[in-house]
C-alpha cells in the first residue's frame, strides 16, 4: 500500500479488488497541462467506486498522474499539487538560455524523482505506458519499461518550453503531438473496456473560422510602443520571465506554445475519437481553467471528480454489458 488509503503495491491486491468475470479495464488519460490535475479527481472517484484499472495509458500530465497512481504515489503527488501557489509554481521554473527549452526542468524533475524514486515501469502492478514523440522521425513511442520518472519526463517535454529527454538512444518530447488521448494504446495493451478522460473537450467558442479579419488602430499604437522601448535591456532573468509569461497586452511564450499545442491536440483528439472512440468518455468542464493555472489544483481536482461521478452509471452499464 502507499502512505494513503487508496494506493496499492502488488498485483495480488488489485486482483482482490477486481470482481470475477469483470472485463479488463483500461483508463486513457489525456494531456492538458494544469488541467491534468483533474485526473487526480477522476482516479480517486473510480477507485472509491470499485473501478480499478488493469491498464493505464497517459500522455503528458496524464502520464504523470497515471504513473503516480500506478506506483501508489498519488497521495504524495496530490499533496504537492494542492500546495502549489503562484509563487511556488514560479519557483520551479529554472529558466535557461542554453539547451533546447526555455526551462531546464531540473527543479520539477527533482520533485518527481523524490516522489517516485527508482520505480520501474515494468514492475508496476498494472500495465502502464507513457506516450512520447520522437524528434526527427515523429514516431509515437510507448514507454513501457525503464525508470518511471524518466518516462514521465519524456512524455511531458513540451517543445520550446522543456528540453527533450533521451531514453534508449531516442530524443523524446511531448506525446500530445501524436496521441493526446491514448485510447489505442490502452486497447493494444489488453483493455477490453476503455475509459477515456479528455481534458480539452470544454472548448465552446474556440476553434471556429473567422472569415474576415484585418488590422485596427491598436496595432499602430503597439508598434510605436515597441519602437520606443527597442534597445533597452534589463537583467537576463527579468527578460526571460517577461518573455515566458508575457504582459497584459501581449501573450508570452508559454501561452503561445501551450495554446499551439492545444490546437494540435484538439484536432488530433477529434480525429482519433471519430475512428476509435472509448467505451466511456469522461470530459470534465475545465474551460475556465487556464492551461497554466497550476495553483488551482483543488478546484481542478474537484471538477474531475464531479465529471466522473456523472459517468459512473455509464461505466457500470458498460462493465455489465461486457461481463
Amino acid at each position: 500500500m502507499s502512505n494513503g488509503d487508496d494506493g496499492f503495491s502488488d498485483v495480488g491486491e488489485i486482483d482482490r479488488a477486481r470482481p470475477a468475470g469483470r472485463p479488463s479495464i483500461g483508463v486513457a488519460l489525456s494531456g492538458g497541462s494544469a488541467r491534468g490535475f483533474a485526473h487526480i479527481g477522476v482516479m480517486r472517484t473510480l477507485f472509491a467506486n470499485g473501478i480499478v484499472p488493469d491498464i493505464i495509458t497517459g500522455t503528458s500530465i496524464g502520464a504523470v498522474v497515471g504513473g503516480c497512481y500506478a506506483a501508489g504515489r498519488l497521495d504524495e503527488f496530490e499533496a504537492w499539487a494542492r500546495s502549489l501557489t503562484r509563487r511556488r509554481v514560479f519557483g520551479y521554473l529554472d529558466f535557461s538560455l542554453a539547451g533546447s527549452g526555455l526551462i531546464g526542468g531540473d527543479r520539477m524533475f527533482s520533485q518527481l524523482e523524490k516522489t517516485l524514486g527508482e520505480v520501474m515501469v515494468q514492475e508496476l502492478p498494472v500495465r502502464f505506458a507513457a506516450i512520447a514523440t520522437e524528434i526527427g522521425t515523429n514516431h509515437e513511442i510507448w514507454l513501457t519499461r525503464g525508470r518511471l520518472a524518466d518516462a514521465l519526463r519524456a512524455s511531458y517535454a513540451l517543445p520550446g518550453i522543456f528540453p527533450p529527454w533521451r531514453i534508449g538512444g531516442r530524443w523524446l518530447m511531448d506525446g500530445a503531438l501524436v496521441n493526446p488521448l491514448p485510447i489505442s494504446a490502452a486497447r493494444a495493451l489488453g483493455a477490453r473496456l476503455v475509459i477515456g478522460i479528455n481534458l480539452n473537450a470544454d472548448n465552446f467558442g474556440r476553434g471556429t473560422v473567422i472569415q474576415d479579419h484585418g488590422p485596427d488602430a491598436e496595432d499602430d499604437l503597439r508598434r510605436e510602443a515597441m519602437r520606443a522601448t527597442r534597445g533597452l535591456r534589463g537583467r537576463a532573468e527579468r527578460l526571460l520571465k517577461r518573455q515566458f509569461f508575457g504582459t497584459p497586452g501581449r501573450p508570452g511564450l508559454s501561452t503561445v506554445m501551450i495554446d499551439a499545442l492545444q490546437v494540435v491536440q484538439d484536432r488530433i483528439t477529434r480525429a482519433r475519437l471519430a475512428g476509435d472512440p472509448p467505451d466511456v468518455l469522461i470530459s470534465p468542464r475545465l474551460g475556465r481553467v487556464n492551461l497554466f493555472d497550476f495553483h488551482r489544483a483543488t478546484e481542478t481536482i474537484a471538477l474531475g471528480a464531479e465529471a466522473t461521478e456523472k459517468a459512473l452509471p455509464a461505466i457500470a452499464e458498460a462493465i455489465e454489458t461486457l461481463a
